[in-house]
């Protein structure tokens, strides 16, 4: 599932792509990716609107258009794929095909179908449902330590349930989470209430650090995610726990276990990310 850095790498790619190009046409072949929109008036809408710019919010792609927002999420197995002129060959999975005033391409392929597109009045996206609830963005400038701090107060649920939530913090899904939890040394079932405040800290800076890493890696590629140039993520040799069901943990060379949380498959090292029991928060 694409998650916050393969989102973001789509978007760098779609910049050096698409922008400034106009929409002559949209075939939807699928009408289930579009999202509270007659496909006609989503169809209606789109022709001759200018790509301005996108943009990315936790695991959305906004495209900045003349007059709307077109909000996209990859979901499951969504990607994007570019063409310089007009492909005859169209599989089963292409859904939506943009095509543009100068005849290039750009295709929407998702083998799951669980993507989804809809059109909003220009600047309201961030007033659509999935985008309305998201915590900040995994930076620096975004995301308070602090507040990250104050909100874990009164959360009784397990840490890795409340990351991928996107409440705390936006961007994180199941593979960055697992290792985020494992480069920090915090069971995926540790109450979000018992925190140590040392541990709050590591996990704070692990979440920034390791997306920020993965970004340069252009993403993981676990089944079958690729950039807007047709490229896998190279991330994936990074990684340590997710995926390693099995195989030696690098820190102790003890057995990297598979469980499930909140009806995800959860990888950690039994050794390392020791459960606490704990009444509540932890001392500073």
């Amino acid at each position: 599932m694409p998650e916050l850095p393969e989102v973001e790498v789509v978007r760098r790619g779609l910049e050096q792509y698409v922008l400034g190009k106009t929409i002559k046409a949209v075939d939807v072949l699928f009408a289930g990716i579009v999202d509270k929109l007659e496909v006609s008036q989503f169809l209606k809408k789109l022709q001759g609107e200018r790509i301005e710019y996108v943009l990315r919010r936790g695991k959305f792609l906004i495209f900045k258009l003349s007059n709307y927002d077109l909000i996209s999420h990859l979901r499951m197995e969504g990607k994007y794929e570019f063409h310089k002129q007009k492909e005859q060959t169209i599989n089963k999975h292409v859904h939506v095909i943009f095509t543009f005033t100068d005849e290039t391409q750009l295709w929407y392929k998702d083998t799951r179908k669980f993507g989804r597109m809809t059109l909003v009045e220009k600047d309201q996206a961030l007033n659509y449902k999935g985008l309305q609830k998201l915590g900040p963005e995994p930076t620096d400038a975004d995301f308070s330590f602090s507040v990250f701090w104050e909100q874990l107060a009164g959360q009784k649920k397990p840490i890795k349930p409340l990351l991928l939530e996107q409440k705390l913090v936006a961007g994180l899904g199941n593979i960055y989470v697992d290792e985020v939890l494992w480069k920090v040394q915090i069971h995926p079932k540790q109450p979000g209430n018992t925190l140590l405040f040392k541990e709050a800290l590591a996990l704070h800076h692990a979440i920034i650090e390791i997306l920020v890493q993965a970004i340069k890696k252009g993403g993981t590629t676990i089944r079958s995610y690729k950039n807007a140039w047709g490229e896998a993520g190279r991330f994936q040799s990074e990684l340590n726990v997710y995926g390693q069901a099995g195989k030696s943990c690098v820190c102790c060379q003890k057995k990297i276990k598979k469980m499930q949380i909140a009806k995800r498959g959860t990888h950690y090292c039994p050794n390392c990310q020791k459960i606490y029991s704990r009444l509540g928060r932890g001392k500073k």
